[in-house]
């Protein structure tokens, strides 16, 4: 009876490559959405305001992706925020569809999704700001990097409500789309708070997982000077 040969284990090469292919598909996917989302967009100033991350941060990862390629789950849930925004930039915010329908079903007065764009706008620049921080700094498995990484997440989405009352103060009525406060005179705070949920719960559901994503060969070298 002749003796099997276990297969050989992927080359590096091999397990590189296939490690590329979920970024470029996800970038691909998501410059189409975004495309698509400017026909027929609600009202294109808001549109462009709130897709401006995604036409900014989508060509940054591909011009680094040598440099520093990202983790597939990075990849992934950037791809994800990218779609809440360009959906949120189609519709804006307080007109979003799937808004509506849970509004309706549970009887809320307004439009939730702008409370759950901010919950992401936690939740996945949590694990980006972790990732750069494991591979750049000193403070892998550290207990100081999930307090950084909260207080680098919760000051970015106070940025955020800034530009937001910079453009209230320019644009004036024309920026209402854009801010979508739906009359809530907290809504400033709440966005705030939602972010900083999304950074824990980011933090306490993925950690592990994001660990184990980065042992991928490639991602735990500094980016080359």
């Amino acid at each position: 009876m002749a003796a099997t040969t276990p297969n050989p284990a992927p080359s590096l090469d091999v397990r590189l490559s296939s490690g590329r292919r979920l970024p470029a598909a996800l970038a691909v996917a998501v410059t189409v959405a975004l495309v698509v989302s400017r026909f027929g967009a609600a009202d294109p100033t808001t549109w462009l305001l709130e897709t401006v991350w995604v036409m900014a941060g989508l060509p940054l990862i591909i011009l680094f992706r040598n440099r520093f390629p990202l983790s597939g789950l990075l990849c992934g849930l950037l791809a994800a925020h990218a779609l809440v925004l360009i959906v949120g930039g189609h519709y804006t915010y307080a007109e979003v569809p799937v808004g509506d329908w849970v509004r309706d079903w549970l009887g809320w007065e307004r439009n939730p999704y702008d409370r759950f764009g901010h919950l992401v706008q936690g939740f996945v620049p949590a694990v980006l700001v972790r990732e750069l921080l494991v591979r750049t700094s000193p403070l892998r498995g550290s207990r100081w990097l999930a307090v950084l990484t909260v207080c680098a997440c919760v000051a970015f989405s106070a940025v955020f409500e800034m530009l937001e009352w910079l453009a209230a103060v320019t644009g004036g009525e024309a920026a209402d789309a854009f801010l979508g406060t739906q009359g809530d005179v907290w809504d400033t705070q709440w966005d705030m708070f939602c972010a900083l949920i999304g950074a824990v719960c980011a933090l306490l559901l993925l950690s592990r997982v994001h660990d184990r994503a980065l042992t991928r060969p490639g991602l735990e070298r500094s980016p080359r000077r």
